[in-house]
């Protein structure tokens, strides 16, 4: 199979408007791949990225399905606002649609106005860009207007409008600014997935491994086959029994069954590991349905954690074994 980006320019379709976070991680990746091509390749226009903006999550998958595009990024996960569900849940329902790469952002949102605005009556941004900006938000005492992405809101505003976004939006959208970094929690980070059909991810897996490549994480899809008591228990046991790291286990419901789950997991090691091969063994000879949503270098994700929680970000009201009788019952209801 010709390695992506051999021969021609390499398309990559985004949620757009031009601006959006979502963009920036395009033009990331973009660099990125260029830099990984072939030494004899390097600086070769033939393998520049174009990048075209698309009116939705669905529309980037459908196009990646299709064959219409090489490439799609989409945001899958905020350090802030968790789990973005709309890309989690068209990866599990696609079925030729596979994650192979991965870019993490520093996320900063400014707050932008229309020159000559006249009354300032509402703020505009993506319900996640909102959120991280919720005290900022609620300083200025306006209504909220949700816009299908940060970008789109910068570029729709009106006279009255305060549009929140990244800062080249401003520039782009002839806006200026009315407030900067005006988020929450400074230092949040968003990770932002490249998607391509499965039959074309053995090429780009293997560009990654001639990049240097050498640790990867696998998105997993399991949803068992028996649910009940101890479920969820015996598949991280799997992975606990195997010694395979499991970072990250989300919960989605499956269509239109009540009470009946997918559990989507993140391990760091890649199918083909000993450990994980293992794990994905038991879990077959347990019953349980898998699907591979996602395969990538790791590395290229969140920091590193240093291994010490700051207590101002643990949920309000939590308590702990330092914490009276009094507290404690109260916060956990005994």
């Amino acid at each position: 199979m010709t390695a992506p980006g051999a021969g021609r320019g390499v398309r990559a379709a985004y949620l757009g408007p031009e601006g959006t976070f979502t963009h920036q991680a395009a033009l990331e990746w973009a660099r990125r791949h260029a830099g990984a091509g072939d030494a004899d390749a390097a600086g070769d226009a033939d393998d520049e990225v174009t990048a075209e903006p698309l009116d939705t999550v669905k529309d980037v998958h459908d196009v990646v399905a299709a064959g219409d595009t090489d490439v799609g990024v989409v945001a899958i996960e905020s350090s802030v606002e968790g789990y973005v569900v709309p890309s989690l849940d068209a990866l599990l329902s696609s079925a030729d649609v596979v994650a192979v790469d991965e870019v993490a952002l520093d996320v900063s949102f400014d707050a932008f106005v229309r020159p000559g605005h006249g009354e300032l009556t509402e703020v505009s941004a993506h319900p996640h860009g909102l959120a991280q900006c919720a005290g900022f938000v609620m300083s200025t005492g306006l209504a909220t207007a949700p816009a299908s992405s940060n970008a789109a809101a910068c570029r729709d505003a009106g006279p009255g409008t305060i549009a929140l976004g990244p800062t080249i939006c401003g520039e782009l959208y002839g806006l200026q600014a009315y407030a900067k970094a005006v988020e929450d929690f400074r230092g949040g980070r968003t990770r932002f997935l490249v998607l391509t059909r499965r039959g074309d991810a053995e090429a780009h897996l293997a560009r990654s491994r001639a990049a240097g490549a050498a640790a990867w994480k696998t998105m997993l899809a399991i949803t068992p086959s028996v649910t009940g008591p101890g479920v969820l228990a015996r598949i991280t046991a799997a992975f606990g029994d195997r010694g395979v790291n499991m970072s990250s286990l989300i919960t989605r419901p499956l269509k239109a069954q009540e009470s009946k789950y997918v559990f989507v997991v993140t391990f760091d090691e890649a199918p083909w590991d000993q450990g994980a091969r293992e794990v994905l063994s038991d879990l077959l000879a347990a019953g349980d349905s898998l699907k591979t949503l996602g395969l990538f270098p790791a590395g290229a994700g969140f920091r590193a954690l240093d291994g010490v929680l700051d207590p101002d970000h643990v949920p309000v009201g939590s308590v702990s074994a330092k914490d009276s009788g009094q507290e404690r019952d109260r916060g956990l209801l005994w």
